[in-house]
C-alpha cells in the first residue's frame, strides 16, 4: 500500500546477525537431529505459530482491514462464523497467553532462529492486542499507538523545520507568491493524460522489474495483475495472493504525475511489496516451513518493514539521477509530455520529500485531538504542498489507517540508515541490493533498526 504523496544495528548486533545468517541453518539442522528436547521445542514453536495464524484470521473475521494477505493452509482458517458481538476480551486473553508462551521460548531457547521467531511473533501479538482495542473504540495517543502497532514511535518535527524546507523550495521555484501555487503550476506540466496512463505505468513497472531481476532470482511463475480503481484513500495497493502472485491496484481518483508512475510502480511491485512478499513466502514459508509468515497482519511491525522497504526500494532501483533520465528518455515521450522543466521539477520533488514528516504531524494532531480537521487540511497544503483534493484524500487515509502513516517516512529512513550504515551506499550498488534482499527475506523487528 502506498500513502498519497509525501538507525542502524550496533556493530555487535550487525556481527551477530551475520553469524546468524551463516550458522543458523546448520545449528538448527544439527540440533533437530540429535537433541530430543530441541525437537520438542521446535514442535511447540510450530504449534504456537499455527495458533498465531488462527488468532489473526479470527480477528480478521471482524476487522476487515486486519488481514492484508494469507496464503497458508485452509486448516488454520476459522471453522465457525463470527459471533454477533465482537469477542474483545477472549481475543485479548488469547493474544496475551500466546505472547507469554512465545516469550518463554525466546528467553530459554539455545537456538537463535527460535529466539528470533518467538520474539517476532510476540511483538506482532502486541500489535494484535492494540488493534483489537482500537477496533473496540479504545484509542491511545499517537506515539503510544504507533509504538504498540508498529514497534517504534516516529520523531517529532516542528514547524520551524518545515518552514526552512519550504523556504528552500521557494528559492528555486520560478515566479513569486504562494510556494504551493508555484509548485503546483510546475507539477501540472507533468500530469499523465488518462489515455496514456496504462502504457506509462506498465513501462515504469517493466523497467523496475528489469532492474530487480539483474540482482535477484525471483521465483518461477511470479506474476501480477494490474488494475485501475477509484474511491480509495490510498494511491496504490498490492494485494498479495500467495503462490508468487499479486494484484496491483492504482487509484485514479486524483491526477497522477510522471514521477508517481515510477514511485507507485516500484513501491507496489519491484523491488517493493510484490518482491518482499515473494521472498518471505519462498525463503521462510516454503523453504523453512515457518507458517506464521503466511499471515500478513496490516497493523503490525511487519508493515513498517514492508512500507519502509518499498519506499526505499525506489531509490535502490533508480539511484541518483536515474529517475530523471528514465522519465526524460522513456516516460515523458510515452505520455506525450514536454521534457522542458523536468530537471527543476525533480529538484523541487527532492526538497518536497523532506516535508514528508508533516503528514505525521497532521496525523498526530488529529489522533491526539490537538488539531482540527480544517487545521490539518491547511497544514498538509502548507507544509506537504498538497493541493486541495490530495489533502482531503490524505485526511481520509489518516482517519482510516491512523498512525500507519509513520511506516512510509520513518520506516523508509530506518531501512535506508540500516542498509547504508552496513555498506550499502550509492557507491556500492551491488552491496546495497544484497543487504536489501536479505532484509526482505527475514523476520525483522523494527526496533532493531533504530540507532542505539
Amino acid at each position: 500500500m502506498e500513502l498519497l504523496s509525501c538507525a542502524t544495528f550496533t556493530r555487535t548486533r550487525s556481527f551477530a546477525m551475520k553469524k546468524l545468517l551463516f550458522f543458523a541453518p546448520l545449528l538448527l539442522l544439527f540440533s533437530c537431529g540429535h537433541d530430543p528436547a530441541q525437537k520438542l521445542e521446535n514442535k511447540k514453536l510450530n504449534g504456537l505459530a499455527a495458533e498465531y495464524v488462527k488468532l489473526g484470521l479470527t480477528v480478521g473475521q471482524y476487522d476487515g482491514d486486519f488481514v492484508d494477505a494469507y496464503y497458508g493452509p485452509d486448516s488454520l482458517k476459522p471453522k465457525q462464523a463470527p459471533l454477533k458481538t465482537f469477542p474483545k476480551d477472549s481475543l485479548l486473553a488469547s493474544a496475551n497467553s500466546l505472547m507469554n508462551d512465545l516469550r518463554t521460548i525466546a528467553n530459554t531457547s539455545k537456538i537463535d532462529t527460535n529466539k528470533i521467531r518467538a520474539n517476532w511473533m510476540a511483538d506482532q501479538l502486541i500489535a494484535f492486542s492494540r488493534r483489537i482495542r482500537i477496533f473496540s473504540g479504545e484509542e491511545r495517543p499517537f506515539d503510544e499507538e504507533s509504538r504498540e502497532l508498529f514497534g517504534v514511535a516516529a520523531p517529532v518535527y516542528t514547524d520551524d523545520f518545515f518552514k526552512t524546507q519550504v523556504a528552500l523550495l521557494d528559492s528555486i521555484l520560478p515566479g513569486k507568491g504562494n510556494v504551493n501555487d508555484r509548485f503546483q503550476k510546475l507539477a501540472n506540466k507533468f500530469i499523465i493524460p488518462k489515455d496514456k496512463l496504462d502504457p506509462v505505468i506498465k513501462a515504469a513497472i517493466a523497467e523496475a522489474r528489469k532492474r530487480t531481476l539483474a540482482h535477484y532470482q525471483l521465483p518461477a511463475g511470479e506474476t501480477f495483475t494490474l488494475e485501475y480503481v477509484t474511491n480509495k484513500p490510498w494511491s496504490g495497493y498490492n494485494w498479495y495472493k500467495g503462490g508468487y502472485k499479486s494484484t496491483v491496484q492504482i487509484n485514479t481518483d486524483l491526477k497522477i504525475f510522471i514521477d508517481r508512475a515510477i514511485d507507485v510502480g516500484s513501491h507496489e511491485s519491484y523491488p517493493g511489496h510484490h518482491v518482499y512478499n515473494m521472498l518471505l513466502e519462498k525463503n521462510l514459508y516454503h523453504d523453512k516451513g515457518w507458517v506464521e509468515i503466511s499471515l500478513y497482519p496490516l497493523f503490525s511491525p511487519q508493515s513498517l518493514i514492508a512500507e519502509g522497504s518499498a519506499n526505499y526500494g525506489i531509490e535502490v532501483a533508480f539511484p541518483g539521477d536515474e529517475k530523471i533520465k528514465f522519465a526524460k528518455n522513456v516516460l515523458l515521450p510515452l505520455a506525450g509530455l514536454d521534457t522542458a522543466g523536468v530537471d527543476l521539477y525533480f529538484r523541487a520533488l527532492a526538497i518536497k520529500g523532506t516535508l514528508n514528516y508533516a503528514r505525521n504531524e497532521a496525523a498526530r494532531g488529529l489522533i491526539n485531538n490537538t488539531m482540527s480537521q480544517d487545521k490539518a487540511l491547511s497544514y498538509l497544503k502548507k507544509y506537504c504542498l498538497m493541493n486541495d483534493e490530495t489533502a482531503q484524500k490524505s485526511i481520509s487515509f489518516i482517519k482510516k489507517y491512523r498512525s500507519y502513516v509513520i511506516n512510509y517516512n520513518y520506516g523508509q529512513d530506518l531501512v535506508k540508515n540500516y542498509i547504508e550504515s552496513n555498506g550499502g551506499t550509492a557507491k556500492a550498488p551491488a552491496k546495497r541490493w544484497e543487504l536489501f534482499g536479505k532484509l526482505l527475506s527475514q523476520e525483522v523487528a523494527p526496533v532493531s533498526l533504530v540507532k542505539k
